[in-house]
């Protein structure tokens, strides 16, 4: 009886010796794939790009595409740079807001990931928490835990990656962290903001938010600085200081606030030539996209694998007006199937743009000598864009319940043009907002920083009088 005692209790010893070497090697596997370095190629793509190990970076996600860019602080200006584009294993849902614990559907906003939220022991190979929800989702009453952008490929209401990929972004965030950089940002959206897309979505029910998230995106965009987030009356306010001795409460109607001036400019001119786009798309009858159907995580565990669409038709019912509310205006059915279309296809304008450059941005959009400028017929007024004061357009100030003040002046604005345009040489290969804000804050790229030859002023030799006129006559 001893002996059998004796040796249960050295199988139970060396049972728990067991689990305790599992216990030391989940650790030391867990050190191990959280200190990986950053692949060489990556590190050569940095220096390639002005870019240090230590940098800050920034996420961009755009769900519709299924990527995810890494954005890193160049040294040359300080601005953001794309570094690399990861292409998107799993997301589950659909395109809009995540609203509840449990409803599987990623997140769709602005938000900030600290040291505190990388996780190196994650069930997911590797994992950080993008921080929903944040201020702006639970002054509408929205839940969840755990939302995170991690490997294993593998999705229910999360960003999902391949290990391999996973490793890489973590690494990268790990070495902006150990440089100084506080926490990193977010922007999750549902697809490239560009006037198409949105007028492919015009008749979402989730279209009211998409514009305040365009807001946020814009200020990237012409800044490529990491936009200053703030929640006031239900919506995000980017790049905004408060009135004094007023703050944003993200459930309260917004105080007065200004939005850096120079920022404030270049976003509402690149709002207005969106806007302008997307009343002639709208006019033109650019088709509107079929809802969103949820794939559950997309139905694949390999980035080789092909992503399942299932087919589709209209609805009968009228489309619902846009709101951040309300179901969809098209279903899954069973009778006259029709394939989804390509989200990347748009429809090509059939006339061309007037041309801009008699407006007041004129001077920095430049002529357009590829295409004449055409008369273009007013738009109906039932195929206006939507409403200019929801819009969420940037300022340079703001009060609650009043007309949209202009940013500037229209005659401090025509005097001030010149003195920008001189700033910075003109380059029709950048968007004119872009031009603007560098011109803003004397910011030149590299091709533009180049010397410009002087022009020659030797007159030019005519030729003789009977040689031109035998020319006219060949």
């Amino acid at each position: 009886m001893l002996k059998l005692r004796f040796l249960a209790s050295a199988l139970i010893l060396v049972s728990a010796l067991g689990l305790a070497g599992c216990k030391t090697q989940s650790a030391s596997n867990a050190a191990v794939k959280a200190n990986q370095p950053i692949p060489s190629k990556t590190v050569a793509l940095m220096e390639e790009k002005g870019m240090r190990k230590q940098d800050p970076i920034l996420v961009r996600i755009y769900k519709e595409d299924s990527q995810l860019e890494i954005w890193k602080k160049r040294q040359a200006d300080g601005r953001y740079a794309l570094l690399k584009t990861y292409e998107i294993c799993r997301w589950s849902g659909a395109l809009g807001p995540k609203k509840k614990e449990g409803d599987k559907q990623a997140p769709e906003g602005f938000y900030s990931v600290t040291p505190a939220l990388m996780n190196p022991n994650s069930n997911y190979y590797l994992s950080f928490n993008i921080g929903f929800p944040n201020a702006f989702d639970r002054s509408l009453g929205r839940s969840g835990r755990f939302v995170m952008v991690h490997g294993d490929c593998l999705s229910a209401g999360c960003y999902a990656m391949t290990d391999k990929q996973m490793a890489e972004i973590y690494a990268l965030a790990r070495e902006a962290f150990a440089g100084g950089q506080r926490e990193f940002q977010i922007q999750a959206l549902p697809f490239r903001m560009t006037p198409e897309n949105m007028a492919r979505r015009r008749n979402d029910p989730n279209f009211a938010f998409w514009k305040n998230l365009k807001v946020g995106a814009d200020h990237f965009e012409v800044s490529r600085l990491e936009p200053q987030v703030g929640v006031c009356d239900h919506k995000y306010v980017f790049d905004a200081t408060p009135a004094a001795g007023a703050s944003f409460q993200p459930s309260e109607p917004c105080p007065s606030y200004q939005v850096q001036p120079s920022i404030a400019l270049a976003v509402d001119a690149k709002e207005r030539q969106d806007e302008k786009k997307f009343a002639a798309l709208v006019r033109e009858g650019l088709q509107v996209a079929e809802a969103y159907v949820p794939q559950n995580g997309r139905l694949r565990r390999t980035l080789d694998q092909p992503i399942h669409r299932p087919t589709m038709v209209a609805s009968t019912a009228p489309a619902a007006a846009p709101s951040d509310q309300g179901g969809t205006a098209l279903a899954m059915a069973e009778a006259v199937p029709m394939p989804v279309p390509s989200p990347y296809q748009s429809a090509t304008a059939s006339a061309s743009q007037p041309s801009s450059s008699g407006s007041l941005f004129g001077w920095l959009r430049g002529s357009d000598e590829k295409s004449a400028p055409q008369a273009i017929q007013p738009a109906p007024a039932n195929a206006a864009p939507a409403n200019r004061a929801s819009s969420g357009r940037a300022v340079a100030s703001t009060t609650p319940n009043a007309a949209r003040p202009a940013v500037v002046a229209p005659s401090a604005a025509r005097s001030a043009a010149p003195a920008m345009a001189s700033a910075v040489p003109v380059s029709q290969e950048r968007p004119f907002y872009r031009r603007l804000f560098d011109s803003t804050f004397g910011f030149m790229s590299d091709k533009e920083a180049a010397p410009v030859p002087a022009a020659t002023t030797a007159p030019v030799p005519m030729p003789a009088k009977r040689d031109r006129t035998a020319w006219l006559q060949r």
